[in-house]
């Protein structure tokens, strides 16, 4: 009888691990929306985004406040849309604040950064960030040092 038991714990237990990594898996993946859907979206237009891809944070001081939702081609100025979700209608960003696209890391993953400004009026829902600084591309750096230091 006890061997019974012990086989239908071990069980429950392997059952369980699997559930409890299934869920992991799924959080992690991002499939699931975790955001109450109280937020705003906001967009800006970059001259070059790099390999910024949607998903990506939006940070500001370092906080997470939001995520890339779209990145489209705008066919009359040939510059990237970027569509972003702010999650909190709490996060207050003034009209005036620029929007940056920095890589975590040397070679890590591009996010999005946004710089306050000092207006007195925020963003609203399907507001549109002015001031936006492009991608730094590693390549073009790594041509412009070469060019020059051959013409010297």
């Amino acid at each position: 009888m006890t061997q019974r038991v012990i086989e239908i714990l071990v069980g429950l237990f392997i059952v369980l691990a699997f559930i409890a990594l299934l869920v992991l898996a799924v959080r992690v993946s991002g499939f699931t929306d975790n955001n109450t859907k109280d937020g705003y979206v906001i967009s800006a237009e970059f001259d070059n985004i790099g390999g910024l891809k949607s998903n990506a944070p939006v940070q500001s001081a370092g906080v997470k406040v939001g995520e890339v939702t779209g990145i489209s081609l705008d066919q009359q100025t040939y510059r990237a849309d970027v569509t972003m979700e702010i999650f909190s209608k709490n996060t207050m960003i003034p009209s005036d604040s620029s929007a940056s696209i920095f890589t975590a890391g040397i070679l890590g993953a591009q996010y999005i950064s946004l710089t306050p400004g000092f207006s007195t009026t925020n963003l609203t829902d399907q507001s549109q960030i002015q001031s936006t600084h492009s991608a730094l591309i590693l390549e073009n750096l790594i041509g412009q040092l070469v060019f020059n230091m051959n013409k010297k």
